[in-house]
């Protein structure tokens, strides 16, 4: 055979080599889009997926005498840094390492975000993210100033703007504006220790609230009254109730007012506790409608959460939570009994979920309540144990989420102002 000659394949040849380039042409054309599949999952998919806490060992603070019920947050490895941050206008910055702390079963999507706890005995406030981690305490060492003391905060709520937090701290008989950027005490009404009624005396004041304008609200509980404080000033300007006369008569006699709610319609949702009484009422002390609950032992801060329709507490042992209208018919309750009752629930508020947050005060626990099953799907704090640890609480009595979605921002264009 000549070299510049070669011999045409043969047929049989020929086919044998479609087969082989069809057979290449497929492996290369799969390997493409496995490629691409693998690179579209990665850019659609985090680096390690949210869990749901309680897949994994559970830990506790040293010295624990319980069985472990929270486990560490698997939306962070242990090892990074999370970090949150709020709209500039509440300049609060966090960061934190570590797992968080949940009861097991907990649901982190369950907590739309972040929440603001008073934690009364603790004499702290903290901020807890959905995977239970704190992300912010106050105060610190540095906080206070020389002769500075921050007890029992009953209450707190971000201002409406979101630079100051307003605490309420019912066993100390004051109430005090925090400023959130340098987290110094701006602003006192009342004297510390000193329950009374003269001038700058509260006597146990609760869920005290902060107007757009800089005034404040103030529900003195066991004096009885509503008082109203223009910015910044340390004289009552507006008074709702007579000092003392503790009796079920609005506008003239309140009976232990222990709540005050803003309204969309810019009306407030006030708790009496004695009796049991909730009343929609003006700031110029205009009662649109009263109503007594029944099957309740002590109503607790009761907050509107749609048109007609109301969310409040029964303060007791066995606690519960309820829905009602405004002729007192109850919509919906959760009054679970045995070793899942509640112990004197002192707040709760609607998600945008329609579940359910519940400060349950005396089992030093939030929990997170499924409004169709009734579960509790999420659960921040040791059930039944007080203490300082990680994961742990001592009578947490108040909630607020983040700003923008805290209570007094989301109602700032209705709260109106103090008549004059």
């Amino acid at each position: 055979m000549s070299g510049q000659h070669r011999l045409a394949p043969s047929p049989e040849l020929l086919r044998h080599w479609r087969v082989v380039r069809w057979l290449l042409a497929a492996m290369f054309a799969g390997l493409a889009v496995g490629s691409w599949l693998m690179i579209g999952a990665a850019a659609d998919t985090p680096d390690k997926p949210p869990a749901k806490s309680g897949g994994m060992a559970g830990h506790w603070p040293a010295g624990s005498t319980a069985a472990p019920t929270t486990a560490p947050s698997t939306t962070t490895p242990p090892t990074a840094t999370a970090a949150a941050t709020i709209p500039a206008a509440a300049a609060l910055t966090f960061s934190t390492t570590g797992p968080g702390w949940l009861a097991p079963g907990s649901d982190p999507s369950k907590l739309p975000g972040p929440v603001l706890i008073a934690d009364e005995k603790n004499n702290r406030l903290l901020i807890v993210d959905a995977s239970g981690r704190t992300l912010w305490k106050y105060p610190g060492p540095k906080d206070l100033a020389k002769g500075q003391t921050f007890k029992t905060p009953d209450d707190a709520y971000f201002t409406p703007d979101g630079k100051q937090i307003i605490a309420t701290q019912e066993d100390d008989h004051v109430v005090r504006v925090i400023d959130v950027a340098t987290r110094k005490i701006v602003y006192t009404y009342g004297t510390p220790g000193a329950a009374g009624a003269g001038p700058n005396q509260l006597n146990k004041p609760e869920s005290a609230l902060m107007l757009p304008s800089g005034d404040l609200i103030i529900p003195d509980m066991d004096n009885c009254r509503i008082i109203m404080i223009p910015k910044g000033a340390h004289a009552i300007s507006r008074q709702i109730g007579k000092t003392g006369t503790c009796v079920h008569r609005p506008p003239a006699n309140l009976g232990t007012p222990n709540g005050l709610f803003p309204m969309a319609n810019g009306n407030y949702l006030m708790t009496e506790a004695t009796g049991s009484w909730v009343d929609e009422i003006s700031l110029s002390g205009k009662v649109v409608w009263s109503v007594q609950l029944p099957g309740t032992a002590y109503v607790y801060e009761t907050n509107e959460i749609g048109p007609n329709r109301y969310l409040t507490v029964d303060h007791h042992n066995p606690g519960q939570v309820l829905t009602f209208d405004r002729t007192g018919k109850v919509l919906w309750r959760y009054a679970p009994t045995g070793k899942a009752a509640l112990n004197k629930p002192s707040l709760a508020l609607a998600l945008p979920s329609g579940d359910f947050v519940v400060a349950d005060s005396a089992n030093h626990r939030v929990i997170v309540v499924d409004a169709r099953t009734k579960a509790v799907v999420w659960q921040y704090g040791q059930s039944k144990v007080a203490g300082t640890g990680a994961g742990q609480l001592n009578k947490p009595t108040c909630l607020d989420f983040l700003p923008p979605s805290s209570l007094l921002i989301k109602h700032a264009a209705t709260m109106g102002k103090i008549p004059r």
